[in-house]
């Protein structure tokens, strides 16, 4: 039989502090007296099998452990067995870990090694080959060989350098690895000796983890090149990392290893390079084409999201470099580590986390690939770590979401005005309806143009806000956060506190210009980012070809198809986009933006080829759900956020107009509808 984790835990408890009685061993593990007379009982039970005395209780509730049994589990000697009972979990590892590291293994060695009988074993190959899986590895059995693990050699070196790390993180972590894979102590010490001279050489520390890991990793990549388990193919040539101080410095590793072949090589410097340094000497030395740059974006970003402004920042870049430099190889070939980061769930590190990943696009577009979790989540803790050093917090920020229902367009629109108007508030996203009854992440407002359920500040807001209501909202919004509406600013005490932060170069000059910028009109007062005058206006984008006119259509997918028609034939989407319009086969109002004009439309992703809009009016009119008629459709296809919000603006003021939607369906010609189009592409 096999003492299952639970149970395998007392019992460690009890052998390393038999002092503890039956109260405290209850407590500590929230166990009933039931519950420990029966674990207690698993325990005797696998002790028997074991040929040991089981454990007493005296009445008092003490327990009993015989010498006997120290002395078979507790056997402390340099390259002995494991001397505890191994979870299931650990033995699992320790089987895939001998895969690697021995040849001609069969259930005999398994059993012997980890002290469990041979159906035990085999039930714990089975859990090893899921483990392995992700590797796209396989674990057979030959005869001839015994046990094997076989697939791709360079995934395999993946699993080794993951399997080694957690073994080393297991009870007498470098003993067992030691033990599991026959390495001499000697060869040990001279191989960190090496890697020692190496940080001499590259003028940098490795992290103490990497550096605990590394001679036991290099150790096992030399056993399996000697044991023929060659990279096969490598895709990083010889001019990629021949110019690197870890090329040199492999080539100092393997000074006495002439017959390493240059592939090999290649590998090993690239795992020098993936290594986390904590110290590095002349860092922007021999670093990653544009990686600054891109790190110094991706704060940027940060900062605008998250409304603070990072302090000592060519500090906190310098740190970031020393991460994301390893970072930086592991992501674009595929060695990042399997993420063993055990981050508090707290809601201040999920919103910062959350923040940190939209602001990561600038690193993942010079790597060419998507940020894993893993490396996400540590980039997360050093800029939250600086952030407390600087003594800023995101807690303490107001946290905002938009909740539109008015689609993708609509909602950018309505996010970037609230944006503009609150600017000391953290937007943290928009969302649909459907988006926000899931939504994992803290925050304190929603603005949203339909009521909602929610037990957070809720202000109801239309999709586009004209500024007589932009004016409204802020005073709102400030009524309902600080209980007044600031209308009187002390000019001295202003200066005073500018005072105190910077230097005042011309006090009389300053005091002026605050006062004219504080004492102008009401209506001015709120600050919005008009789009600039450059962008495209609606008429700009419906063109007499893109507009058409129909009596009656027979479905609301026969309208989107002669709607998007003109598009498709001028090569402005791909058919795909269509089929994305098409596929959002649930009757709700997202796309309606007045009683009778709606704008279907889908991610840029879907197959924008360039921005666009078409319109078809239907003089019959078609039904969308049981609510709306619509008799004008206009499809749009926006492949960025910006060049089409002034002309969507412009549509939407039509559309909430009556007499232009009036006029707009009454028009029996296209000149004239685009004539009514022009008019509102300069209000």
């Amino acid at each position: 039989m096999k003492l299952d984790d639970r149970s395998n835990t007392i019992f460690e408890a009890l052998l390393n502090n038999p002092s503890m009685n039956s109260k405290e061993v209850a407590h500590t593990y929230k166990l009933t007296r039931r519950q420990l007379s029966y674990r207690i009982q698993k325990i005797n039970q696998w002790l028997d099998n074991q040929g040991l005395p089981p454990i007493n209780r005296t009445r008092q509730g003490y327990f009993i452990l015989d010498q006997n049994v120290y002395t078979a589990l507790l056997h402390d000697q340099e390259g002995a067995k494991p001397n505890r009972i191994l979870s299931e979990s650990e033995r699992v590892y320790m089987i895939v870990f001998m895969l690697i590291s021995n040849n001609d293994l069969s259930l005999y060695h398994f059993s012997s090694e980890l002290q469990v009988s041979k159906n035990t074993v085999l039930n714990d190959i089975k859990k090893a080959q899921q483990l392995v899986e992700p590797f796209q590895l396989t674990i057979r059995y030959s005869r001839k060989y015994g046990y094997l693990l076989e697939g791709n050699e360079f995934y395999t070196r993946k699993l080794l350098i993951h399997i080694t790390t957690v073994i080393l993180d297991m009870n007498d972590g470098e003993k067992l690895v030691r033990h599991l894979a026959h390495m001499q102590a000697g060869a040990v010490t001279e191989t960190i000796k090496r890697i020692e001279n190496i940080e001499k050489k590259l003028n940098l520390k490795f992290t103490d983890e990497k550096l605990a890991s590394m001679p036991y990793i290099l150790l096992l990549v030399l056993y399996r090149i000697n044991k023929g388990h060659v990279i096969d193919s490598f895709y990083i040539t010889y001019d990629e990392l021949s110019n690197t101080k870890e090329y040199l410095a492999t080539e100092e590793i393997l000074f006495d290893h002439p017959h390493i072949p240059m592939v090999e090589r290649l590998f090993i410097t690239l795992h020098l390079l993936t290594i986390n340094v904590y110290w590095s000497e002349l860092l922007m030395e021999d670093t990653i084409p544009d990686l600054y740059e891109a790190l110094d974006e991706m704060v940027t970003r940060f900062e605008k999201k998250s409304v603070v402004v990072i302090q000592d920042r060519v500090q906190l870049l310098q740190k970031l470099l020393l991460h994301v430099k390893p970072a930086y190889y592991r992501i674009k070939y595929e060695l990042t580590e399997i993420n063993h980061v055990q981050h508090g769930l707290s809601k201040e590190f999920s919103v910062l986390h959350h923040l940190v990943e939209q602001a990561i696009e600038p690193l993942a577009f010079l790597i060419g690939k998507d940020i894993p979790e893993s490396e996400t989540v540590y980039l997360t803790m050093l800029i939250g770590g600086w952030l407390t050093k600087q003594g800023d917090s995101i807690q303490k920020k107001i946290k905002a979401i938009v909740v539109c229902p008015n689609g993708v367009s609509v909602s950018r629109l309505m996010y970037r005005d609230l944006k503009d108007l609150f600017p000391e508030f953290v937007f943290l996203d928009s969302l649909s309806v459907r988006e926000f009854k899931v939504y994992p992440y803290d925050y304190d407002l929603v603005f949203s143009p339909i009521p909602l359920e929610t037990n957070k500040k809720l202000f109801t807001v239309s999709s586009v806000l004209h500024r007589d209501e932009k004016i409204r909202l802020k005073k709102q919004v400030s009524l309902e956060l600080h209980g007044y509406f600031p209308s009187k600013i002390e000019m001295d005490e202003m200066l005073q506190i500018i005072k105190e932060h910077t230097t005042i170069h011309d006090k009389q000059q300053l005091a002026k210009r605050l006062y004219r910028y504080m004492h102008r009109d009401e209506a001015e007062s709120i600050y919005t980012e008009e789009p600039p005058s450059s962008m495209m206006v609606l008429s700009d984008f419906l063109p007499l070809d893109h507009i058409r006119m129909v009596h009656t259509v027979t479905s609301w997918n026969e309208a989107v198809k002669l709607t998007a028609k003109p598009l498709l034939v001028n090569n402005k989407i791909a058919r795909s986009y269509l089929e994305a319009m098409l596929n959002q086969k649930e009757q709700d109002p997202y796309i309606v933006i007045g009683n009778h004009l709606a704008i279907p439309h889908a991610a840029p992703e879907d197959g924008v080829r360039e921005t666009s809009m078409s319109l078809l009016h239907i003089k019959e009119g078609v039904d969308y759900g049981k609510e709306y008629r619509i008799h004008i459709m206009v499809v749009i296809a926006a492949m960025d956020k910006q060049k089409h919000l002034k002309a969507l603006l412009q549509l939407m003021r039509l559309a909430q107009s009556k007499d232009a939607m009036k006029t707009l369906m009454q028009i029996e010609s296209k000149d004239k509808m685009k004539q009514l189009i022009q008019d509102y592409s300069f209000e």
